[in-house]
């Protein structure tokens, strides 16, 4: 070596992480897999992703690949896994990437929206791609210049950002929920809708007022609410009890928010649907959980996750990507029924 080279810094391991942390590699280890949870406390795993942060520490990703015979890795991008739907989404992406060789590093934001927190020190050193919810696009910031090829999932088609989109046909579900009540004979709407500012609940709430603006004798009246069981049947339940003429049926945004709506009625002495119908859009587990079961918008999760998977492979191997959305099918249940003047 001469005077003027200089020794090149060794490279953070997980032995320094935990030395720095106070804690185990096998610690660290479940934290930065984001295997943590039930076993670590939030504290001890928040040290251990900051302790990681301030050394550079960088898992090797690469090396654990040819451990598992695999040399390729995607980032799925979701809001928090508490909701069905994303671990749907997660199931179709993982099991699709195992038929090419590729693995699926989770990367869910801890509050179901809004920021999560960086994976990985250096995202151009650990991932081949990202698959992204447009639910947890603020997420993405972490990610901001890693040059990653990147597919969004129920996002705004116009964005020339993503390389590729991967969307649902949430206009045509809507179209059928409304013409399905339309149908029935109501004609007073209230629109639950979601608090949370995505394309996909634009997009619902475009589609509804453009069908019940083109039906002509039909109103509708919107109130918002996070997506919270407990938010959707105070906000239901507020304007249900406004003075004048009572909405015959609750459209809502999703099933979560269907299910806080049906507690509203009840709670208001109205019987769901001979009083009050009311739909969701998911078709979660909880759809049929409830009493009567909820006439909702069926999404096929799974085929959300596999497209975005397919997408994906598609642009790293230099292919165009399947166009067109995907799908969706109204399923009617035990919650709509015709409003009580129609049946007078």
């Amino acid at each position: 070596m001469t005077s003027a080279q200089q020794p090149v810094p060794a490279r953070p391991t997980s032995r320094d992480v935990a030395r720095a942390a106070g804690v185990s590699q096998a610690t660290v280890s479940l934290v930065l897999g984001g295997k943590w949870p039930g076993r670590v406390s939030e504290t001890t795993a928040q040290r251990v992703r900051d302790t990681a942060a301030e050394l550079g520490y960088r898992p090797n990703l690469a090396a654990r690949s040819l451990r598992l015979g695999s040399t390729r890795t995607a980032l799925l991008v979701v809001p928090a896994l508490t909701n069905e739907f994303f671990a749907r989404v997660y199931a179709g992406a993982a099991a699709l990437a195992a038929e090419h060789d590729f693995g699926v590093v989770l990367y869910p934001s801890p509050d179901g929206t809004g920021p999560a927190r960086d994976p990985f020190a250096s995202a151009r050193a650990a991932l081949d791609g990202v698959i992204a919810s447009s639910m947890a696009a603020d997420a993405l910031g972490a990610l901001h210049g890693a040059d990653l090829p990147l597919v969004m999932l129920d996002s705004d088609p116009s964005d020339t950002g993503p390389a590729a989109h991967v969307n649902l046909d949430i206009a045509d579900g809507m179209r059928q929920v409304t013409d399905h009540l339309l149908g029935l004979g109501h004609r007073r709407f209230l629109h639950l809708a979601s608090a949370v500012d995505t394309w996909t609940f634009a997009v619902r709430a475009r589609a509804l007022h453009d069908a019940l603006g083109a039906a002509g004798d039909a109103t509708v009246r919107t109130v918002r609410a996070p997506l919270d069981v407990g938010a959707g049947r105070e906000a239901a339940e507020q304007a249900l009890a406004v003075a004048g003429e009572r909405p015959t049926a609750i459209v809502c945004d999703d099933d979560i928010l269907a299910a806080g709506a049906c507690k509203a009625a009840r709670r208001l002495g109205l019987r769901v649907p001979d009083e009050l119908s009311v739909t969701g859009f998911d078709d979660l587990a909880l759809a049929t959980a409830l009493e009567p079961e909820l006439t909702t918008v069926r999404l096929p999760a799974e085929q959300v996750g596999e497209r975005g998977m397919e997408a994906l492979l598609a642009v790293l191997d230099g292919r165009p990507v399947e166009p067109g959305g995907l799908p969706v099918d109204l399923v009617v249940r035990g919650s709509t029924a015709p409003p009580p003047a129609a049946r007078a």
